[in-house]
Order: C-alpha cells, then structure tokens, then sequence
C-alpha cells in the first residue's frame, strides 16, 4: 500500500513539474535601456528616470515587444543593460535582443556599421538625433561648426557618441542617455546629442524645463530596428510577427499613443484587407 501511494504522489509531482514547465514556455530576453518613449517607467503621467517602486514600466518598445513574443508563442523577460555593453550582453546570450531604440542605419564610433556587428528587423520607427543645451545659451549654436571646442556629452555606445566625437575633440560619455541632460545642467558638458524621440518627451519640461533643443543644426535622419545574434533567425521570426501586428493595426494604435512615426518601409509591407 505504501509503495502504491508513493507511486502515485510521485505521478502527481511529476505531472505538476510538466504542467509547470509548459506553463512557462520560452523566454524572450529583450536587452532595454531606460528611455521614454519606448521603455520607460510612468507614475501616473509622470516619466521616472527609473524604477522607485511606484511606477509602471511602459512605451512603445515595451509594449510592442510583449505584441511580438506573444505572437511567437514566449514570454518577454525585459533586462536592463549598459547600453555601452550592448553588444557584449547579446553574444553571451544574456539577452536575446538589443529593443530600446537601436539604430540600425549608423555606425559605432569604431566606424563599424552596426549591421555587420547584429542581424536587424525591418526597420520600424523614424527618428534623429538632436543637440540640446541650456535654453539660456541656444543662440550660440547656429551650425554644426559651432559645437567645435565645446564640450559634448552622449550616452556610451550611440549614436549619439559617434556623432558627438565627429563635430568635437572635447567630450564625456554617460551610461544613460537622461543622465547627458544632468551633465548639462550641471556645466560639466556644453552640449548633448541624444534620441530626439527622448529629447521631445523630457526637454523643457519639469527638472529639464532650462534646457531646449537646437533646431538649427540637423543631423541625419535614423531607423530603429530590433539587433539580433548574427547567425540566427530570431530576426526573421520578429519580422513575421511585425508584419501580421501591422496588419492587425497595433504598430499604428501604439504609435498613436506614444506619438511617434512608423517607418515608410515598414509601411509599404502593410496588405489590402
């Protein structure tokens, strides 16, 4: 009898772990930086630097990120990194995706482009980067000519820096983009080159309301894509699945409510209903 009952506590322990483990399924492990609008923490309207335990943890590429793993029958896991450290992060396989924003169409300060370091998604967003400094000295800057000499910020690793160090032999870089606005705040930086997506959502507002966009100096536009391991076929899989949200109408919902702009190439992949 004792033999007979441990046989059948061990068939229901068994069928539990089972359950359990099927419950679970894979895990996509999406690399993210803090950055409003796309992954960012939100206390009732208000954009948090980062988690203080009050906010929710929102934007667009989260958002987005959850639509796709779905689709792909996995659960998202959101891991925060050194943006400077991304590419490092992903060939060890602590994440499966670098999805915060990530430029497809530059190139690193190395002078590498990035495409040859990540397999990329279809571009899905528009943006640019964009000089900001203290309102109080916007008139200064007029061209990029008139950043040479000045000292610039950007977070480690972007765009943002490998622009940054082609106008200016001064600079400092930062682990996180928020924290360039602190630098120039603060007088240790004259100048920073960030996301202008960012750049919309924070500037002149709240603790950042001295600082203003330069609108005279333009920079290239950029494409965000989503950075994959080279050699795999995650990216490929992400594509389906942006495809079939698009047609679905949720990339356009999303972007309506983040305000921001989905690429014209990604567009042009959108079927007749």
């Amino acid at each position: 009898m004792k033999k007979l009952l441990s046989l059948i506590l061990a068939v229901v322990m068994l069928t539990g772990c089972v359950l359990a483990l099927a419950s679970c399924g894979p895990t996509l492990k999406v690399g993210y930086t803090v950055y409003a609008p796309m992954n960012f923490y939100d206390n009732d309207g208000d954009v948090l630097d980062g988690d203080d335990g009050t906010g929710d943890f929102v934007g667009f590429d989260t958002e987005l990120a959850k639509l796709v793993a779905d689709k792909l029958g996995m659960k998202v896991k959101f891991v925060e990194i050194d943006w400077g450290q991304k590419y490092m992060e992903l060939d060890s396989g602590a994440i499966d995706c670098i999805w915060n924003g990530f430029t497809s169409n530059a190139k690193d300060s190395d002078g590498v482009e990035r495409s040859e370091k990540v397999d990329f998604s279809y571009a899905y967003l528009d943006n640019a980067q964009c000089i900001v400094v203290k309102a109080e000295n916007l008139a200064q800057y007029t061209s990029a000519d008139s950043l040479a000499g000045k000292k610039g910020t950007a977070e480690a690793g972007s765009a943002g820096e490998t622009y940054a160090k082609s106008v200016t032999t001064v600079y400092v870089d930062v682990p996180v983009q928020t924290d360039t606005f602190r630098e120039v705040m603060s007088g240790a930086a004259q100048f920073a080159v960030v996301d202008r997506l960012l750049a919309e959502n924070i500037v002149g507002n709240g603790d950042y309301a001295s600082l203003a966009i330069v609108e005279a100096i333009e920079i290239e536009k950029e494409v965000y894509s989503i950075g994959c391991r080279k050699g795999g076929d995650l990216d490929e899989k992400i594509n389906e699945a942006l495809v079939e949200l698009l047609n679905e109408g949720e990339i356009e919902r999303l972007a309506t409510k983040y305000n921001v702009r989905v690429t014209d190439s990604l567009m042009a992949k959108k079927t007749a209903n």
